[in-house]
């Protein structure tokens, strides 16, 4: 355990507290169990070390930050592990990518009824395998997600200013009193075009030359490594995987012909809709389908679109009309439950939205109760139209 330790306080020492994401001050850190999940890139890992680097400065022993895919592990449990920090005193394991370890379920169910004054945090890059678990640790573990950055955090990262989090009807009621002071000091246009090209995951802050390289290399993780592992899937399932993904890059936003799809990448209907599946749980593509329909892996979404506009860049699809509806649901499904609108292009309860440019107009909602029109290349709106880049400050 020592070459962990030395790992941790090296980590420790490294870490800089700066700027906290939006889910930090929502976790109640004093439960005995927490998982951490999201996608590859959001900042699980950067948010774990800045936790302990605020509350443990005067007690580094009291915590331990080890990441499972250390090759301490393959001679070693995680129960080991627990047991060993436990008695000599620690009260607060942090476990960094526990999908990398099998069976991790069964061992966190156990560390939890054998050390009752133990606390512990593991973070997971894919919700697959928190979902898939054949444990049931529902009464043990509080899940929290955390997403990519929003157009609200980007802006608070680049020092633009430190917005507040806004709900949706906080927008709608208040959208141009709210622009309005927002804008008066920032151009606020080029930013978000920046954001929606590479603001969405955290490593951007790492340099933007990089940046490409890095989502690729992220992106072929989650499809080699984690679902890999998760679904027990081989080199030919894997080339499926991306190939679809790539197929749907440059087709989105999509209304999904399932059997062409699955001629495209040689495999048949259900496959296709569960490679489907696995890449909308891996926070790559969005599935949407109108309100009332019963979702499930076995079933055909009424529209694709990839997961955020960063992707959309890296792919090549840099459609307008596709950045805008990527972005808009990007945005508001992290917080609200979005469908597909039979009268607009997407509803939120019983508000209708239609996504356009800055000259769309209100013909097609224009006798639609509780429907706006959402615009982009506008700073502030007005009555019921309302700037794109507003619903970026929903989280």
């Amino acid at each position: 355990m020592d070459s962990l330790v030395k790992i941790y306080l090296r980590l420790f020492q490294e870490t800089e507290v700066g700027k906290l994401r939006y889910l930090y001050s929502d976790i109640d850190w004093n439960e005995r169990c927490i998982a951490l999940i999201g996608a590859k890139g959001a900042g699980k890992t950067t948010l774990l070390l800045q936790h302990i680097k605020m509350n443990f400065a005067n007690k580094k022993e009291a915590a331990l930050f080890v990441s499972l895919d250390n090759t301490w592990f393959a001679k070693h449990t995680i129960f080991d592990l627990a047991d060993e920090f436990y008695m000599n005193g620690g009260t607060h394991l942090f476990l960094d990518e526990i999908h990398h370890y099998p069976n991790w379920a069964i061992e966190i169910k156990n560390i939890y009824d054998s050390f009752p004054k133990l606390k512990i945090v593991f973070t997971g890059s894919s919700l697959l395998q928190i979902y898939k678990s054949t444990v049931d640790l529902s009464r043990r573990v509080v899940y929290e997600v955390l997403e990519g950055l929003s157009f609200r955090e980007f802006l608070n990262f680049e020092k633009v200013g430190d917005f507040p989090v806004l709900s949706l009807e906080e927008i709608l009621e208040n959208h141009q009193e709210i622009a309005f002071h927002i804008t008066e000091n920032v151009r606020i246009i080029p930013l978000f075009k920046k954001y929606l090209k590479n603001g969405y995951y955290l490593f951007y802050k790492e340099g933007l030359k990089k940046y490409e390289r890095k989502l690729q290399e992220a992106i072929n993780n989650v499809i080699d490594v984690d679902i890999s592992a998760i679904e027990n899937i081989g080199f030919d399932s894997r080339y499926k995987l991306k190939r679809l993904l790539a197929t749907l890059a440059a087709l989105v936003p999509y209304t999904p012909n399932i059997t062409e799809l699955a001629k495209t990448i040689d495999t048949n209907r259900n496959n296709t809709l569960k490679y489907l599946t696995l890449l909308a749980n891996a926070k790559l593509l969005n599935l949407v389908s109108y309100e009332n329909k019963t979702i499930g892996a076995l079933t055909k979404p009424d529209k694709i679109l990839l997961n955020n506009t960063n992707l959309s860049y890296l792919y090549g699809n840099t459609n307008i009309g596709s950045m805008r509806e990527t972005f808009f649901v990007n945005q508001v499904s992290a917080v609200e439950n979005l469908v597909l609108s039979r009268h607009g292009d997407f509803m939120v309860d019983n508000y209708i939205f239609e996504i356009g440019g800055k000259n769309k107009t209100y013909n097609q909602i224009k006798d639609l109760p509780n429907s706006f029109i959402v615009a982009d290349d506008i700073e502030v709106g007005h009555k019921n139209k309302i700037p794109l880049w507003l619903f970026g400050m929903l989280y």
